[in-house]
């Protein structure tokens, strides 16, 4: 992955077969306090949330009627589109349909899911590209095979989230993973990417790249629900086809 900047804004870029993925920060927005500064989680009750949105997709050469976002509840539900949205819900915040993962073969749409430790999950298959929501509910509930099945994927790039340097679980977390081998859990620290890379080697995903950031140390770069007690912004994964 390369770092990429463009008035302001600055975000986290990997290039996969045919597509694109870019992983955002909290740098570059207007908002302020606990949500500094390009907050895209309306949710929040951030006033300020749309003009980030519109920041942000202008940045990557998107056009915010393009992207393709849920109501992200930490399950499993993969949602495919092949036409904008009615209404444009990241261009215009308005309800959305519940779903951890966005799927598109159409050029120009733009799946993405909102962040603050989670990992977004950029995939490209050879039926378009995917962008999932990975906590360790979702991971648990089959996010990864349901986004990796929709696309047929071939190859993965995980952004940033909170690493097992700051990721404490209880024993009834840990054993969700038991089955998955040595190494997920140290102690009392899950390891959310290695669970994630398993997963996909498990549904014949081996090409995986991973930005190694972890959002809780990186309060200058990253929103963290867990750092901050839950009163924070989000940041956004994104994936999009590319000629």
């Amino acid at each position: 992955m390369r770092w990429r900047k463009r008035a302001g804004v600055r975000w986290l870029e990997a290039e996969l077969p045919g597509a694109r993925a870019a992983f955002s920060t909290r740098l570059g927005g207007v908002s302020d306090g606990p949500f500094a500064s390009l907050n895209l989680g309306w949710l929040t009750g951030d006033k300020r949330v749309p003009e980030n949105r519109r920041r942000l997709t202008a940045a990557l050469g998107l056009d915010a009627r393009d992207v393709l976002i849920g109501r992200q509840v930490h399950a499993a539900e993969v949602v495919r589109h092949e036409a904008r949205m009615d209404p444009p819900v990241f261009a215009r915040p308005a309800p959305a349909r519940e779903a951890d993962g966005q799927a598109t073969s159409s050029p120009g749409l733009a799946p993405l899911v909102f962040v603050a430790d989670c990992l977004p999950v950029a995939l490209a298959g050879t039926r378009g590209v995917a962008m999932i929501h990975c906590g360790w509910r979702g991971l648990a509930e089959g996010i990864v095979e349901r986004g990796v099945d929709e696309v047929d994927a071939r190859t993965a790039a995980i952004g940033p989230g909170i690493g097992p340097c700051c990721y404490e679980v209880g024993e009834e977390v840990a054993r969700e993973f038991d089955w998955l081998g040595d190494g997920i859990v140290r102690g009392r620290m899950l390891d959310l990417v290695e669970v994630a890379r398993r997963l996909l080697g498990r549904v014949g995903v081996s090409d995986v790249e991973v930005a190694e950031l972890c959002t809780s140390c990186e309060a200058d770069l990253f929103f963290s629900h867990r750092r901050d007690a839950g009163v924070t912004g989000r940041q956004g994964g994104l994936v999009w086809a590319v000629e």
